[in-house]
């Protein structure tokens, strides 16, 4: 997945020949990123031409990236435009923006995964920009989020500092610019049990089925839906604000297999937890037997979850007849 955005973005990943030869680095190139480096720290105009040739670098060069794990000062030099800027007016947007793409590159370097994450203020400025940055800027940071959430460490980490609520109010704003990104941030960061409380709590469920319902990246929304769904609230939430209708609405109407799985998926975990909607259910197959025809022709397992549906209605119609 992570290939697939890089190339995308037409950013050049670690080739692991390449990678073998790193160490080989020319004494001209280290001298030119301390040089870069250095620069960051001096006035505005300086700032800003190193900052983007940074940018440039360490899009092209997988050298270049490997560098800022060599140097403990590296990364915090690199932050230095943005983490002591206190001026009225704030970070030159151009500024932000070169060293927040820098960031990106240089956390799709395996090696520098965890070092990026775990600099104390990498988190905190990517939030920042995420809520104030160009668009561009905000799209990027979302991806560094999505890029370091790799591992494991990273996602516990990300969850905890907050990062989740400003990209689920970036994806309720809905730019399409950064839609995807952001998407792809908030579904690898939920992978872990603890995030998923977190980005309920964040109001997740009410922005992605918003989104879900006007249309808007579906395939990826419910995939996270599908995700957050194991969680109580998030259940909870989505009888409330209207999810039935609309899921059941998707499983008859889309041509994705994965999103009527995704879809019956919910429905039965919902089933299961809120005996209240299973009216909605019997009304939906006893007018368009939707529930049947994917337990007929859907994916593995989504025919395991529409036959389970089905069978729990039937035995909730056997008690009453009983009864």
């Amino acid at each position: 997945m992570i290939s697939q955005w890089c190339k995308s973005q037409g950013i050049e990943l670690p080739n692991p020949v390449m990678d073998g030869k790193e160490e080989g680095v020319t004494e001209a190139e280290r001298d030119r990123f301390f040089s870069l480096l250095d620069k960051l720290c001096a006035a505005l105009p300086q700032q800003k031409e190193a900052a983007k040739e940074l940018r440039m670098l360490t899009k092209k060069m997988p050298s270049f990236r490997a560098l800022f794990g060599e140097s403990v000062d590296a990364i915090p030099q690199l932050l230095t435009p943005l983490s002591g800027s206190k001026s009225e007016s704030g970070v030159h947007p151009d500024l932000q923006e070169d060293v927040i793409t820098t960031l990106l590159n240089l956390s799709i370097h395996d090696s520098n995964k965890k070092l990026v994450a775990e600099t104390p203020m990498v988190i905190p400025l990517l939030m920042e920009a995420l809520r104030s940055g160009t668009i561009e800027t905000r799209s990027n940071a979302a991806a560094t989020l999505f890029t370091l959430s790799a591992l494991d460490s990273n996602k516990a980490l990300i969850g905890k500092s907050g990062a989740l609520k400003p990209l689920i109010d970036l994806l309720d704003e809905g730019h399409p610019l950064a839609m995807k990104d952001v998407a792809s941030a908030i579904f690898n960061l939920c992978i872990i049990h603890e995030n998923k409380a977190r980005a309920v709590r964040d109001s997740a469920v009410s922005v992605i089925l918003k989104k879900i319902m006007d249309g808007v990246l579906v395939d990826e929304l419910l995939a996270i839906l599908a995700m957050l769904s194991t969680h109580q609230r998030a259940i909870e939430e989505i009888g409330e604000l209207g999810g039935v209708p609309c899921l059941l609405r998707i499983i008859r109407e889309s041509t994705c297999e994965r999103n009527k799985e995704n879809c019956i998926a919910i429905l039965h975990t919902v089933c299961l937890n809120d005996r209240t909607k299973w009216k909605a259910l019997r009304e939906e197959e006893s007018t368009h037997g939707t529930i049947s025809k994917l337990a007929q022709d859907g994916t593995s397992r989504a025919k395991r979850k529409a036959n389970g549906i089905l069978e729990r209605l039937r035995r909730a119609v056997n008690i009453t007849h009983t009864a």
